[in-house]
């Protein structure tokens, strides 16, 4: 009996484990990669007074509406805020504001400072490096048109924040270099590059909604999808786009193929990713490099 007795509580602990720290972990492998840098992203824990904090918080940043994420929506009512960090950021101590019903709290988080490499880059066509008068009307404009991408906010579940990799390639560049065209100082590059031959198929790494297509003077053939609360995928140097405005994607679903239009010295796809109006590093996003042949 004391035998039985012993397998059966061992039995309910194991049970116990599987069913109470395996969600949590799971959660917590759901959420994007900490990095406290300028370009990367602070996952804040929610702090408040009430017990009462089913309701999602309404979040600020740098007057930026900022996504809000449960831990684990079965097992925790914890909220946390996901915060991009600008790239220009210093380091020092930053702030976020927030509105859990009556209750309006400050919290703060730090960011340390990083070095990010140069890169010089070679453009035969100067046109793409200097725009001519008859170019500017036209880089306005797609200008306007990616700001209010950009600053859109869609009020959505964002679930599953792991992203899978849009095409298959190694990176041949990577986020924040600083950039120099033609030995002209340039801003610096905003997203990664994955390098693929010219009609690769590309597919949406989450889902979401197609908010802009179009070819754009520096970006070519262009893609902006709306993953919700802020996190937006811009694909660009596209060959094909096989979507339009107001689609609805789902995970894995085409997006066009790889390749070289706009200001691009070769085959690849330019990807980068906005979150609270702010361009951070997508591999924080993404799961293993392992995956994609990353060397």
């Amino acid at each position: 009996m004391r035998l039985l007795l012993k397998r059966y509580f061992l039995l309910c602990g194991v049970l116990s484990y599987f069913l109470f720290a395996l969600p949590l972990q799971a959660a917590a492998m759901d959420l994007p990669t900490e990095e406290l840098v300028p370009g990367g992203i602070a996952i804040i824990q929610i702090q408040s007074a009430s017990n009462n904090n089913a309701a999602a918080p309404v979040v600020h940043f740098q007057n930026h509406r900022v996504m809000v994420a449960r831990f684990s929506d079965d097992y925790s009512t914890d909220w946390h805020a996901i915060v991009g960090i600008p790239r220009s950021a210093k380091a020092g101590e930053y702030s976020i504001k927030v509105k859990l019903g009556a209750e309006q709290t400050t919290q703060h988080f730090q960011v340390q400072s990083k070095h990010y490499p140069e890169q010089r880059i070679q453009i035969t066509n100067k046109r793409l490096v200097n725009p001519e008068k008859r170019d500017i009307n036209r880089i306005i404009t797609e200008s306007r048109i990616m700001k209010q991408a950009f600053t859109s906010w869609s009020e959505s579940r964002v679930g599953n924040l792991r992203m899978d990799w849009p095409v298959s390639g190694p990176i041949s560049s990577p986020f924040g270099l600083t950039r120099f065209f033609n030995e002209q100082p340039r801003k610096p590059h905003s997203g990664i590059d994955i390098a693929a031959p010219v009609g690769s198929p590309i597919s949406a790494p989450k889902s979401g909604k197609v908010l802009a297509t179009g070819d754009y003077f520096f970006n070519g053939n262009t893609v902006i999808l709306d993953h919700g609360q802020g996190l937006i995928s811009m694909f660009c140097h596209l060959d094909r786009i096989e979507v339009q405005s107001g689609n609805l994607l789902r995970r894995g679903e085409r997006v066009g193929t790889v390749g070289q239009t706009g200001r691009a010295t070769g085959p690849h796809l330019h990807w980068s990713l906005n979150l609270n109006n702010v361009r951070v590093n997508p591999m924080l996003f993404l799961n293993e490099p392992s995956n994609n042949g990353q060397q």
